[in-house]
């Protein structure tokens, strides 16, 4: 008896070559389909992501947290450096007095300029126990209440020791080249007339630095400012003396801290 043999698929009719059982598989995938075809479908693609930005980020946050740090770190050892200085030193503002103002020469001439000759004498007092002033050349000015300049005068530096009174001698004079605008010269000859006296202002304008002990702090600007005085104009050639009796001084110092401290 004759084997048979039977093919494995069917014959195609239109005489092209029969495909393999692999071939037929991929062609048509297997339905329905495995739960790892459908995980890496669904799955989206992994990107790494980059640090760059939150890596700087976080730097400036650090930069700025340590500085503000360092910055209150200093305030705190300069207040409290400065608390020890008050509770050592106990330092106290100088006070000034104007003790004499004597006017042999104050006029406006016919030009509308100031002609002025005035001596001047202040008394400075340093109160401390402990505190040294050192005080540079100090430039005075004299003006009346209407801001009108009469002359101009200085100082010379000098050192004010502790519990020390210093008594100051300037001569205030006025600039030939200082000339007056008509309403100003107007106040200025009617206040000479005036039996009142005409009321004057003093500006002292210098710089001062502390020294305690071996410690000398930097140099602060200061201004005393006097108000109170009436002078009136000499007639003849006798001078005439100003009233200081109602006169008021202030001490201003220029930096804030300063004013804490003192």
């Amino acid at each position: 008896m004759t084997d048979r043999v039977y093919p494995s698929s069917k014959q195609p009719t239109n005489g092209t070559a029969p495909t393999t059982t692999s071939a037929a598989a991929s062609a048509n995938p297997s339905f329905p389909a495995t739960k790892s075809q459908l995980y890496g479908a669904s799955r989206p693609l992994y990107r790494p992501q980059t640090k760059r930005h939150r890596y700087r980020r976080s730097c400036c946050c650090s930069c700025c947290l340590w500085t503000t740090i360092l910055i209150l770190v200093l305030i705190l050892l300069v207040a409290i450096a400065g608390a020890i200085l008050y509770v050592l030193y106990r330092p106290h503002r100088p006070t000034f007095t104007v003790s004499s103002l004597k006017v042999s020469t104050l006029n406006v001439t016919s030009a509308s300029k100031v002609i002025t000759n005035i001596h001047l004498n202040v008394t400075a007092k340093n109160p401390n126990k402990k505190l040294i002033y050192i005080y540079d050349p100090i430039t005075i000015s004299l003006i009346t209440n209407d801001e009108i300049d009469i002359g101009k005068g200085s100082l010379g530096s000098f050192v004010h020791g502790n519990k020390n009174t210093t008594l100051l001698k300037a001569a205030i004079t006025s600039s030939n080249r200082q000339e007056l605008d008509e309403a100003s010269a107007g106040k200025l000859r009617s206040g000479l007339k005036s039996k009142k006296g005409l009321p004057l202002k003093i500006k002292l304008d210098t710089k001062v630095k502390a020294k305690m002990g071996a410690l000398k702090t930097p140099k602060v600007g200061i201004r005393v400012f006097c108000e109170g005085i009436k002078a009136t104009a000499p007639k003849g050639k006798s001078a005439t003396i100003a009233s200081t009796s109602n006169t008021k001084c202030k001490v201003d110092l220029r930096i804030k801290i300063w004013k804490w401290i003192l």
